[in-house]
């Protein structure tokens, strides 16, 4: 495996210290804790070496993966699609019949398998996928499944897994007690990477916005205005929160995508491409996004309310200056409120400069098709549809996701009028199908 190659087409540059050691450790050692803040980079940390164990020639199941949200399972999944290295993978989750994955499944024989503690126990149980090749097993946001409460899940997949012979634990916190089941030995090589000293990275601006009324939506909207076309997530505590916050800004005009645990699995989806992909500028959202997305570029957290905790405030922040980006936190503080005292960093006043709610258009708009990897359709299906039949340039056509049953393409806002008049009616690789933007 070319680790070039995969950077290539991956579009990094070059690995950062954590992840050069990760892979250099993983050639001496059999298993491996990495502690890592939020944002660092630990899933291809670990795809890394975990590709190279996997005999492509095979047909079995040889790692697992054990990660706590749907999100995760599926992007960590697609980054190892992306690298190109020939490894086959499945992300099992709930929120879909386990029917479809089983067929998923027997097609592609899965080297690699991704998903939730339940439903691996679900596939284990029916006998889906054997267990007796797995020699790899890797549980991702390690301290988030314990915190959900799935010790008892775990336990039960691992029991399942006997010929384990490696394992990658990875967290962005410390944990100070491993479970048993883990079956961690003496050899297990630890790479800390946590600074003590730092709460957040210090490519990270820590702004104080200072409500004058407890109702704080005219002052997010001032400030939202004040950062025209950046993206940010704003973090509520309540789903119904995030109903009236998004509400409010949508009166205002505003791009909002909303997200939270109460949504179905579909609009959680289009939620997460329409933000990702830029057709909205603006994320209104539960901490469910504080922990397993990866969304390149957010430039601004807002936290509407104040975090609960340290440790939400560290991963709700750990969203933007992913990698090297900068980012900006703002903390929005209503008449009554302080700021939290586990607050270390200096934090500066921010003074809103707009006197009015002025939203700004974001770049690009969204479409969703009905069709996608199960019709052997594929991104440059997609991209050729919309430049011939559509009509756009190259630069015109953004991001390109294809998913099982559907996928989802950005383009300029501007051309998606005449784009959608062009394609009204019109076959995508001979297949007729809903080409819509999304809502």
């Amino acid at each position: 495996m070319n680790t070039n190659e995969i950077l290539s087409h991956l579009g990094i540059q070059e690995l950062n210290l954590m992840q050069e050691e990760t892979l250099a450790t993983s050639r001496k050692s059999k298993s491996i804790i990495l502690l890592s803040p939020t944002g660092s980079g630990k899933t291809l940390a670990y795809l890394l070496p975990l590709a190279n164990l996997i005999d492509t020639k095979k047909d079995d199941v040889q790692a697992v993966v054990i990660v706590p949200s749907r999100e995760l399972a599926k992007q960590s999944a697609q980054v190892l699609q992306d690298m190109r290295c020939g490894v086959r993978v499945a992300a099992v989750y709930g929120g879909r019949p386990a029917m479809e994955e089983h067929r998923t499944i027997n097609g592609i024989k899965p080297q690699v398998i991704i998903g939730t503690p339940g439903r691996l126990n679900d596939h284990l149980g029916k006998g889906n996928f054997s267990p007796e090749n797995v020699t790899t097993l890797v549980i991702d946001e390690f301290d988030k499944c314990l915190e959900l409460g799935f010790q008892d899940e775990m336990g039960l997949v691992i029991s399942q897994l006997n010929n384990v012979e490696r394992r990658f634990l990875l967290s962005a916190t410390d944990c100070p007690e491993i479970p048993r089941f883990i079956e961690i030995n003496e050899g297990t090589a630890r790479l800390d990477f946590l600074d003590d000293t730092e709460q957040i990275p210090s490519r990270i601006d820590v702004c104080a916005v200072h409500s004058p009324v407890k109702d704080k939506l005219e002052t997010l909207g001032r400030l939202l205005t004040d950062l025209g076309q950046e993206s940010s997530i704003i973090f509520v505590s309540y789903r119904e929160s995030v109903d009236r916050v998004a509400k409010f800004l949508r009166q205002q005009h505003f791009y909002v995508t909303d997200f939270h645990g109460g949504m179905e699995q579909d609009l959680r989806e289009r939620a997460l491409f329409r933000f990702s992909s830029g057709a909205s500028n603006i994320l209104v959202s539960t901490d469910l996004a504080s922990r397993g997305l990866d969304i390149p570029e957010v430039n601004n957290i807002i936290h509407y309310h104040l975090p609960l905790d340290e440790q939400t405030y560290v991963h709700r922040n750990g969203r933007t200056a992913r990698w090297n980006a900068t980012g900006n936190s703002y903390l929005i503080i209503g008449p009554e409120e302080h700021l939290p005292e586990y607050i270390s960093e200096e934090v500066k006043d921010f003074s809103i400069a707009a006197k009015e709610i002025v939203p700004t258009q974001p770049k690009w708009e969204s479409i969703y098709i009905g069709r996608g990897k199960k019709e052997k359709l594929s991104k440059g299906d997609i991209a050729g549809f919309m430049m011939k039949i559509g009509g756009l340039q190259k630069e015109e056509v953004g991001r390109i996701e294809v998913r099982e049953h559907c996928a989802y393409v950005s383009v300029l806002r501007s051309r998606l009028r005449e784009l959608m008049i062009r394609i009204k009616g019109q076959k995508i690789k001979g297949m007729k199908t809903i080409v819509e933007p999304t809502k």
